[in-house]
């Protein structure tokens, strides 16, 4: 794979070129850090071409990035790839070779097709599809979603802003495994339905019903599990079935599962959420299902593994009980108890039951103008009293789950979001099955420890909660919002974190924290494109490749650039 001299990229390419190479020294992939020259001129990156990209210092994340001037193609710089990486990874650079290819050409789709697309979002989700076109603050691919072709990009990724109906399976009855929430949820179990999808709730999905198309779902619709009459199934399948929902996508997976009857008749219009695979069933009603394609590298399934719906609700139960005991902090969660799975990783879902307020993802945030469209609503126009805010109030939780408690989650800014009702801003927290606590700290706090399926949420090493604390709240939903929206947003994180953490004085937990963020020389990150896509975790030895360390970058707080 070489370059063509004289050929310069056009549209997109140059861009993401960029941010892939920019990871690929963030993460020093396969020792590419050797390939800096440095001389009068400056440093450079020597590509496999022979070709010297001239670097800038700095950027949010590390010590060197591609100097805005320079133009790369994507050719270039996966060439360079190829001749820095072992022959045991050759199968991880030809897969994200792929997430670059497929990267492109969503780029460019939502380019010809994503104005349009917002222009008829209805508003209660307008933010989330804001949110989907914004592109991750370290994973440089994220925009990918594997396998899926443009046509489905348009009808089911949430940047397009599309309205689609969901298919559904009956899954016999001794197969299935129901939380103890879920089999009182209204239709789950079959019979009848008492609950009714009411007007509101159409507009959610479909836009004010005076502009609904004919074929969206009606007034007063039936509830959001149907009866298999409902989807073109005989009744009395309700007595030795279950009808599981099926996102579109998962049609191909399920119909080859034994024993599962695919039905004929879709049911129930929904919208995509951010994270696509969770959709917008009804009023304050996420459907959260299983989709057959990877985000964020190739080890990261989009499908549920039925362990991970459970521990989930546990880890909400664990966070329920902090808040009970800590009636000052203005955060809500989002009741993720309602789930039901039979035993495959594209047989499970989980309804999430959402608070009363308005919902604006923090992923929103940095999408252009949602921070001062906001502010205008509720802060006078001032960008910067609301962006404050917002980090007391991320840092006032989760600091305090880390002292007190020995929690850190994964909460990063598309599990977070700012919910404004009654005159105060709170924050919501959802998706838990990725936290981290440490047993014995939990064990001080009176708390008991959650027996969670998946052993690595569990730790006693404090570090390894603070590499979370690092990478995902001070990163992804602090610093990856605030830079680029206000000036000194460097000083504005660091006294939302020191002002948090000065109320523990000398506790070991708060002096560790401090430490490892406002006092550190460098600030631990994590080789997200090394551990999802290119190298084998046999190689890489992570137990959770999304919880896969080893490169750091210069501390931002301490030495804004």
């Amino acid at each position: 794979m070489s370059a063509v001299a004289g050929v310069r990229p056009v549209g997109r390419e140059p861009y993401l070129a960029a941010r892939v190479l920019n990871a690929l020294l963030r993460e020093d992939f396969a020792g590419i850090a050797s390939r800096l020259k440095r001389d009068r001129e400056g440093v450079a990156l020597v590509l496999a071409s022979g070709r010297r990209v001239r670097l800038a210092p700095g950027g949010l994340f590390q010590d060197f990035s591609i100097a805005p001037e320079e133009t790369l193609t994507l050719a270039e710089v996966l060439e360079t790839l190829e001749a820095v990486a072992t022959p045991a990874d050759t199968a991880g650079v030809a897969a994200f070779a792929t997430e670059c290819h497929e990267t492109l050409a969503a780029l460019e789709l939502h380019d010809r097709h994503g104005a349009r697309a917002l222009e008829r979002v209805p508003g209660p989700i307008r933010y989330e599809a804001l949110a989907a076109a914004v592109d991750h603050p370290v994973y440089p691919t994220a925009r990918c979603r594997l396998g899926v072709p443009a046509e489905g990009l348009l009808a089911y990724a949430p940047e397009f802003a599309p309205a689609f109906e969901l298919r559904w399976a009956a899954v016999p009855r001794e197969r299935v495994t129901l939380s103890a929430e879920a089999q009182t949820f209204p239709g789950v179990r079959g019979g009848a339905l008492s609950e009714t999808v009411s007007r509101a709730a159409q507009e959610v999905v479909s836009g004010p019903v005076s502009r609904v198309s004919p074929t969206a779902v009606p007034d007063h619709a039936p509830a959001l599990f149907p009866r298999p009459a409902d989807v073109g199934l005989p009744d009395r399948l309700a007595d030795t079935h279950v009808l599981f929902p099926v996102h579109p996508l998962a049609l191909p997976v399920v119909t080859g599962i034994p024993g599962v009857i695919v039905a004929g008749v879709p049911y129930l219009r929904v919208r995509p959420t951010l994270s696509m695979r969770t959709v917008v069933a009804g009023e304050r009603l996420h459907l959260k299902l299983p989709i057959p394609t990877s985000t964020l590298g190739l080890r990261n399934r989009r499908s549920i593994k039925p362990a991970t719906l459970r521990d989930g609700a546990l880890a909400e139960r664990l966070l329920r009980e902090v808040l009970d005991a800590e009636p000052d902090l203005p955060v809500l969660l989002a009741d993720e108890q309602v789930h039901g799975h039979a035993g495959h990783e594209y047989l499970g879902w989980m309804v999430r039951r959402l608070p009363p307020g308005e919902i604006v993802p923090v992923a929103a945030l940095a999408a252009p103008g949602v921070l001062p469209e906001l502010a205008a609503r509720f802060r006078g126009g001032d960008v910067r009293a609301l962006l404050r805010e917002y980090l007391t109030l991320l840092f006032a939780w989760n600091v305090r789950l880390f002292v007190r408690y020995g929690i850190a989650l994964e909460a990063h800014q598309q599990n977070l979001s700012l919910v404004f009702a009654d005159g105060t801003t709170r924050l919501m927290v959802k998706d838990n099955d990725g936290l981290l606590a440490a047993p014995d700290r939990l064990a001080a706090a009176g708390l008991a420890v959650p027996d969670f399926a998946d052993e690595r949420m569990l730790t006693d090493d404090p570090h390894s909660l603070a590499d979370v604390f690092v990478t995902i709240t001070l990163h992804l939903a602090a610093a990856a919002v605030a830079f680029g929206a206000v000036e000194d947003a460097a000083g504005l994180v660091r006294e939302a974190l020191d002002g948090a953490l000065a109320e523990y004085g000398e506790h070991p937990m708060a002096r560790l924290l401090r430490a490892r963020t406002l006092d550190a020389a460098r600030l631990v990150g994590k080789s997200m494109v090394t551990a999802a896509t290119l190298v084998d975790k046999e190689r890489t030895g992570a137990r959770d490749v999304n919880k896969f360390y080893g490169t750091s970058g210069p501390n931002y707080l301490r030495f804004p650039r």
